[in-house]
């Protein structure tokens, strides 16, 4: 059995342990990101089940730790994950080394068009079985969605698990950076949270799960390869931090609350550069989601740099800043605002501005030569 990820392959193992306890089954699991020797010793014993994420299976393959001939059924876990993860030339390695005698079963949340094509090459015949309609969502799931920038998410993220409260959140962002960067932001504002991520180690990753599992921290932050996997009970909220531009990961990632019917909350923040993305959602679930605006007072100063980008200064305003600015930094007094003592008048000017309705000449100009010097021209 293929699945896409560690944490996966620990729990499907699991599973078969739990169900198969009173069979003569012998499972066991291997994936990377851990030493190989403690899962070659298992090999070397015996199994009737294997499962494995497909870099490492394809390693041991190579050094002649694993012989696939004598496989009979042949499993592909989470396929549309294995595609996004850059899988699928592995898994048709894999696949070639499977006798060609073989039931094979392949289960996806979602399965796109080129899972479609996959299933075409491996599958003889097959038949296809859906537990429930294409991208329908669990209805006792309560969908919200809140307009907001993107600098803003932070703010609101720790005001929502506050206040709801949030006792358990799941949340999920676009990147392993930014998973990093939300526990960072919610750890300033006094709110513990972990996070999980391809980059991550497997102890800090199996830490981070048992630390949530237990209640220990009431927020894991996520990217969507390394929440495959993560089956825990009574998760009250998911929290799209960014919204996805795979409408079909939506609904994956929504699925994790409300599960075993149980109720839940999915709260998605929308930027104005992610509202594409949020239409494409609302039309594969066929529904609008409701907008919250219960916003909390986001800092001041971040509104005033908002109204500073969205309304740029004037050409000529800008470059006097810059002469300003420049004056500043040859005279500091200028910079401190004290008074500088007024240039004295030159008489023209004076004459000129004592004279009403007389335009002020500058010295040296036609006009005032002009004047001046009458008779010269």
């Amino acid at each position: 059995m293929l699945s896409p990820t560690r944490e996966l392959a620990t729990q499907i193992n699991d599973s078969f342990r739990a169900y198969g306890s009173f069979l003569r089954l012998r499972s066991s699991v291997i994936f990377g990101g851990v030493g190989q020797n403690p899962q070659v010793q298992a090999l070397r014993q015996g199994v009737d089940v294997l499962v494995a994420t497909p870099g490492r299976l394809l390693d041991l393959m190579n050094q002649g730790y694993v012989d696939l001939r004598g496989v009979e059924v042949f499993v592909l876990d989470e396929a549309d994950r294995m595609l996004d993860m850059g899988f699928i030339h592995d898994v048709r390695k894999i696949a070639a080394q499977v006798p060609a005698k073989r039931q094979t079963l392949m289960f996806s949340a979602t399965m796109p068009s080129e899972i479609r094509k996959l299933a075409d090459t491996i599958l003889r015949n097959p038949v296809s079985v859906q537990a429930t309609p294409p991208a329908t969502t669990v209805q006792r799931i309560d969908q919200s969605v809140y307009f907001v920038r993107q600098r803003n998410k932070p703010v609101l993220l720790a005001h929502l698990v506050n206040e709801l409260p949030m006792s358990r959140a799941l949340v999920f962002t676009r990147t392993k950076h930014g998973a990093d960067r939300v526990v960072r932001q919610l750890h300033a504002r006094g709110i513990r949270s972990e996070a999980i991520h391809g980059n991550k180690s497997q102890n800090a990753r199996e830490r981070a799960l048992s630390n949530f599992r237990a209640n220990k921290v009431p927020v894991l932050v996520a990217t969507d390869i390394a929440a495959r996997g993560i089956d825990i009970d009574d998760i009250t909220h998911v929290v799209n931090f960014d919204l996805t531009h795979e409408p079909e990961t939506y609904v994956h990632r929504i699925g994790r609350t409300g599960r075993a019917g149980a109720s839940g909350s999915a709260v998605s923040f929308c930027d104005d550069e992610e509202r594409e993305n949020l239409a494409a959602i609302q039309k594969l679930i066929r529904r609008t989601i409701p907008v919250r605006n219960d916003h909390p007072v986001y800092p001041a100063t971040e509104e005033r740099r908002d109204h500073a980008v969205a309304a740029p200064r004037h050409p000529h305003r800008q470059q006097h800043h810059r002469e300003a600015q420049h004056a500043s930094r040859l005279h500091p007094a200028h910079a401190t605002g004290s008074p500088q003592p007024a240039r004295p008048l030159h008489p023209l000017h004076r004459r000129a501005r004592a004279t009403p309705g007389q335009p002020l000449r500058r010295p040296g100009s036609r006009h005032h030569r002009a004047h001046s010097h009458p008779g010269r021209r």
